[in-house]
């Protein structure tokens, strides 16, 4: 239908209408549903340009990572600025040496802060879809996150029409976009699959100045099986979970889950998924990873409310191919409804994200290594953590064979605070910290989460460190990690082989 109302070009000639220095928003929820054919010729017309010394680069938007996206363009050097979450290797290099300047945000707050114009004007958005009307209408892909807010804002429009993908994903598909404040009225979503908007956005046809079209799938490749410390992190969670509905404090039909991207998220679904006391639940997250799939297939999982596929392509073709089954149990949603805080608390979501390092009074650390060095983001774990019912951090106890402890007396960058966090958990034990002072706490973390090689020195740096409501020694609190540049290991003579 579009070929009769829109130019249909090649990537090319769609990437040569972006020009230097613009802001172009791309979209996508981490590799699900990002553009495929633009951005790979908007990266080799770049590194054309800079090979006969021309400078290009751009200012790249999207819902949250991209996966191949991202590689492609850090590689030819075309970003010179992102936000608001990002996980290529090559970008988060390129960002580290301040070769890129990123923005690091709540995926929540992105598209408020478009809509006031925090970041300038969008000069084009780049979104796949599955279709475009003659009016307007788009139908998304895999993923909404961010796409109908950059389709709105955007000055012009690139359409990637993806035919690998099914046209019945407008069944799932929950699309509404708030007004500006003061001129909101509550969201009314009561349930975790509650639908309170269309299955497109739509658009001013005049913004289209290009579709092109692509068949290429999201590439996402299946997750490696579970360790055996993140299936000990999986049992601790499952038993605290079980605790927890029998003494009442989770009702009988459970409540929603979120759970984050990786091996640990993974290996609790799973291990949710085996146990028969856990009843049928339902999901409200922000990404559908295949084990979510497998236990929705098992009737373990009622249903789901996310802003993205984030699935294999093997298990995305199970989905499709069983899309009578699937499109009445799963909802796809913009990420400002998807982790919206007062949808969150109102259905009372169980969080569940994942820490790289957590210090003694339950402070979290999701983003940064030494403090600097950022690994992907915060994304939308602190969406999750402030306003859910129950928010679960969990990390394994040791890092790198021992060499680091995850837990420490201060973390090196705050994402989460000890406000937020109620639960901590690793491979070593549970510590819940609702209702405890810093003294608490602290013997709880201790005692429960540290791996044993660290716990004598933890245990004196706490009783060494001047009396306070926090014990805290502002000379000593990065020792470890001071410990850890100089000699590779944060504690120079702890025997590595017991590890």
């Amino acid at each position: 239908m579009y070929r009769y109302y829109y130019p249909v070009v090649t990537a090319e000639e769609a990437a040569a209408m972006i020009e230097d220095g613009q802001t172009v928003a791309f979209s996508g929820f981490t590799a699900a549903g990002a553009p495929k054919a633009v951005p790979l010729a908007l990266a080799k017309r770049g590194k054309e340009l800079h090979d006969k010394g021309e400078q290009f680069q751009i200012r790249a938007l999207s819902g949250a990572s991209t996966g191949a996206l991202d590689d492609n363009l850090a590689e030819s050097n075309v970003i010179s600025w992102r936000a608001p979450y990002q996980s290529s290797r090559i970008l988060r290099s390129q960002i580290n040496k301040q070769q890129v300047r990123f923005t690091d945000l709540h995926l929540s707050h992105l598209p408020q802060m478009i809509s006031f114009g925090l970041f300038g004007k969008i000069d084009v958005a780049v979104i796949e879809a599955v279709e475009i009307t003659a009016d307007g209408r788009v139908y998304l892909s895999t993923a909404i996150g961010a796409s109908p807010t950059f389709l709105m804002y955007a000055d012009k429009v690139i359409i990637e029409i993806n035919r690998y993908h099914s046209v019945r994903l407008n069944e799932m598909a929950d699309i509404h976009v708030l007004p500006p404040p003061p001129h909101r009225s509550p969201i009314p979503i009561y349930s975790p699959l509650g639908k309170i908007g269309l299955p497109y956005v739509a658009i001013d046809p005049k913004k289209v100045i290009g579709v092109v079209e692509n068949d290429q799938p999201d590439g996402i490749a299946p997750l490696v099986e579970p360790a055996e410390v993140h299936h000990k992190i999986a049992e601790q969670v499952v038993n605290f979970l079980l605790k927890e509905l029998h003494e009442g404090r989770i009702p009988k039909d459970f409540l929603p889950l979120q759970a984050g991207v990786g091996n640990v998220a993974n290996a609790v679904m799973a291990v949710l998924g085996e146990s028969s006391e856990i009843p049928p639940f339902y999901m409200y997250t922000e990404v559908l990873q295949d084990s979510l799939i497998d236990l929705m297939e098992d009737g373990k999982i009622l249903g789901a409310s996310t802003c993205s596929l984030t699935i294999s392509d093997q298990t995305l073709k199970r989905v499709y191919e069983d899309m009578d089954y699937f499109a009445p149990r799963i909802v796809l949603r913009p990420q400002e409804l998807s982790n919206n805080p007062g949808v969150i608390r109102r259905l009372g979501v169980i969080s569940l994200n994942t820490a790289l390092e957590a210090d003694l009074t339950g402070h979290a650390n999701s983003t940064h290594i030494l403090g600097k060095d950022i690994v992907n983001g915060i994304g939308g774990s602190g969406d999750f953590t402030r306003n859910a019912y129950l928010s679960i951090f969990v990390c394994p106890s040791v890092a790198k064979g021992g060499r680091i402890s995850t837990i420490v007396p201060m973390v090196t960058h705050g994402d989460n605070n000890e406000h937020s966090v109620q639960v901590l958990v690793t491979e070593q034990g549970l510590a819940d910290l609702r209702g405890l002072d810093p003294m608490e706490r602290t013997r709880r973390i201790i005692n429960n989460c540290a791996h044993p090689a660290y716990r004598d020195y933890l245990w004196k740096y706490w009783k060494e460190s001047p009396v306070g409501h926090i014990r805290q020694d502002l000379s000593r609190c990065f020792e470890l990690h001071q410990n850890l540049v100089e000699s590779g290991q944060m504690l120079p003579d702890l025997d590595l082989s017991q590890f």
